[in-house]
């Protein structure tokens, strides 16, 4: 039997994400994405292609189609060594990656690149994009340059990993004895950046930086959870790799009664939904 392979790839200013799906009686597996860098974004483009289907040993008769999304997707315009290519926007298939991670008939999906895109998604219907906030992967890289003079982000969050966050931010037992939420006043957020110690250090600030982000990102995806009311978001996107991710989120679920979820293989959540479009 012929095999039956799609294609999906996610095409950045210069980092494009690829992944695939075979499809055989039925059943349909996903084969490992992987992600290269490039100047250009049609060199990122055959390069992963090329990397792909030569660690997949997958030959171009194998190919059903080519599934295409990203920013960069429209510097593609005569196809990939002539495969049928389609592109898609990437809202939707924000959409149907975070579902198809997370495993869930709906939720909130929460793509975190250098900004960040808040899409509704419901198994059968088609995904709804809800705006997103500025705040990203591109606030996180700027301030930690300025502030820092570091924009790897593995150093950033290495430097982190000793911050102190009662030097840097104004937290609600600073400023009242109410505590809003039972049992939370001495890890509520009053004010980030609103208490910076002339002591604080740079682990401090880069902890700062990291939690103020998250922060951002988190309480603008609560609010789009609410209005659907829902308790689940998925989160995607490259920034779900930082260490610090899963216990800023882990703390804003305690908080605020959510199920902040990070799935296995998060960063690729949108080339995985280009990839699933092309399979229905």
């Amino acid at each position: 039997m012929k095999r039956k392979i799609v294609i999906g790839i996610d095409v950045g200013g210069s980092t494009t994400k690829i992944v695939g799906f075979h499809t055989e009686e039925g059943t349909r597996t996903l084969i490992d994405p992987l992600f290269v860098r490039a100047t250009d974004p049609i060199t990122s483009v055959y390069g992963a292609f090329g990397k792909f289907t030569d660690i997949n040993s997958l030959a171009l008769s194998d190919i059903e189609k080519v599934m295409i999304t990203g920013v960069g997707s429209t510097c593609i315009t005569s196809g990939i060594y002539s495969l049928p290519c389609e592109t898609l926007p990437e809202f939707r298939c924000i959409g149907l990656g975070g579902l198809y991670l997370s495993k869930l008939e709906k939720g909130i999906i929460a793509s975190m690149g250098t900004g960040t895109a808040l899409v509704y998604a419901k198994k059968e219907a088609e995904p709804v994009y809800l705006g997103g906030t500025g705040v990203g992967g591109g606030t996180l890289m700027g301030l930690s340059k300025k502030m820092l003079g570091m924009d790897t982000v593995d150093h950033i969050e290495e430097l982190a990993k000793t911050g102190d966050l009662h030097k840097i931010d104004l937290k609600i037992n600073d400023i009242s004895r109410q505590d809003i939420i039972p049992g939370f006043a001495d890890r509520m957020t009053a004010s980030n950046f609103g208490n910076i110690s002339d002591l604080a250090t740079k682990s401090d600030i880069a902890l700062g930086i990291i939690n103020m982000v998250f922060e951002t990102v988190g309480m603008v995806s609560i609010f789009a959870a609410r209005n659907y009311g829902l308790r689940d978001i998925v989160l995607t996107g490259n920034l779900t790799r930082v260490m610090q991710a899963a216990e800023v989120f882990a703390s804003l679920n305690q908080m605020f009664d959510m199920n902040f979820i990070i799935p296995r293989h998060s960063q690729f959540g949108t080339v995985i939904g280009a990839a699933l479009a092309g399979c229905e």
